[in-house]
C-alpha cells in the first residue's frame, strides 16, 4: 500500500511562552490542517496573557541554520513569516527565501500591533518592504500595518480596498488587508487584492475578548492550505473560516487576553465548551 507524502509547512517566527501566538500558534494551526509543521525561531519572548515582559533575538546565523536544516532534508511546500524582530534577521531570511527557492510564502509583516504600537524600527520596516515583501505569495497586514505600507489612513471599507491596491505595488502576488482593527461588524471584514481580483471577504463576527494570536493563526492557516495545494484566494477563504471557528472556542485562560481555540474540534461538547 502506497502512502501519500504528508505536506510540510515552515514557520519563521518568534516563540510565545504563553502559547497563544507565534511559533506555538503556527504549529498547532498546521497540525489542525494535517500538515507537518517545521520552524525557524527568530526570537524568544517572555510573555503571558497580560503582555510581553522580555524579548531576546537569536543571531541571524541561527535563524538561517534552522531554515537550511529543514529544507535540505525535509523540504517544505509553504512557508510563513511572523515576528522577524530586526533588520538583520529580516535581511537574512529574505536572502534565504531566494537561496532556498521557497515557494508559497505568506508574510505576516508584524510591524504594528492591533492596538497601533510599532513593534520594529524604521530600518527593519524598510528592509521588510524592499527585501522580503516582493517574494510574498500572500501579504497579510492588519489595519495599522496597511496604513503604514500604503501611506493612507484607513477608516472605511473603501479605504481598505484602496490600501490593498497600493500595497500590491510593493511586489507581493496578493495582499489581504485585515479589518480587525476597525469597529463593529467591520472587524470581520478583510479585503483581498491579487492584481486583477478585488474581493471583500466577510465572516461572522465573534464576540470575545480572547483574540490573542489571531494574526499568526490566520497567516499560518493560509500557509497550511497552500501546502495542501489550494490556490491563494481559496487558501485565504479557508483560513478565515478556520479562524472564525477558533474564535468561537477561544480560551479564557490567564488574567488578560486569552488565545483562540486552535484545537476547537476537541472542545466541542467537552467540559470546557463555551
Amino acid at each position: 500500500m502506497s502512502i501519500a507524502k504528508i505536506p510540510v509547512a515552515m514557520t519563521i517566527a518568534g516563540s510565545d511562552s504563553g502559547g497563544g501566538a507565534g511559533i506555538q500558534a503556527d504549529l498547532r494551526t498546521f497540525a489542525f490542517h494535517k500538515v507537518h509543521g517545521t520552524c525557524a525561531i527568530t526570537c524568544i519572548t517572555a510573555q503571558n496573557t497580560l503582555g510581553v515582559e522580555r524579548v531576546d533575538a537569536l543571531p541571524p546565523e541561527a535563524v538561517v541554520a534552522q531554515m537550511e536544516a529543514v529544507v535540505k532534508d525535509i523540504g517544505v511546500q509553504a512557508t510563513k513569516t511572523g515576528m522577524l524582530l530586526n533588520q538583520e534577521i529580516i535581511a537574512a531570511v529574505a536572502a534565504q527565501v531566494q537561496a532556498l527557492q521557497l515557494v508559497n510564502l505568506v508574510v505576516d509583516p508584524v510591524m504594528v500591533s492591533r492596538t497601533g504600537a510599532q513593534l520594529i524600527d524604521d530600518d527593519a520596516i524598510a528592509t521588510l518592504k524592499t527585501a522580503l515583501i516582493p517574494h510574498a505569495t500572500v501579504l497579510t497586514p492588519n489595519r495599522y500595518e496597511a496604513q503604514m505600507l500604503s501611506n493612507l489612513e484607513i477608516q472605511t471599507l473603501e479605504d481598505m480596498q484602496t490600501a490593498a491596491q497600493r500595497i500590491y505595488q510593493l511586489g507581493a502576488k496578493a495582499v489581504l488587508v485585515k479589518g480587525g482593527g476597525l469597529q463593529g461588524d467591520r472587524r470581520s471584514v478583510d479585503v483581498w487584492f491579487g492584481g486583477q481580483q478585488l474581493e471583500t471577504l466577510t465572516a461572522e463576527t465573534v464576540d470575545t475578548s480572547n483574540t490573542h494570536g489571531t494574526g499568526c493563526t490566520l497567516s499560518a492557516a493560509i500557509a497550511a492550505n497552500l501546502a495542501l495545494g489550494h490556490e491563494p484566494l481559496t487558501a485565504t477563504r479557508r483560513a478565515k473560516a478556520y479562524v472564525t471557528e477558533a474564535l468561537k472556542y477561544a480560551l479564557a485562560i490567564g488574567q488578560g487576553q486569552g488565545p483562540v481555540g486552535h484545537f476547537f474540534p476537541l472542545l466541542v461538547n467537552s467540559q470546557w465548551s463555551a
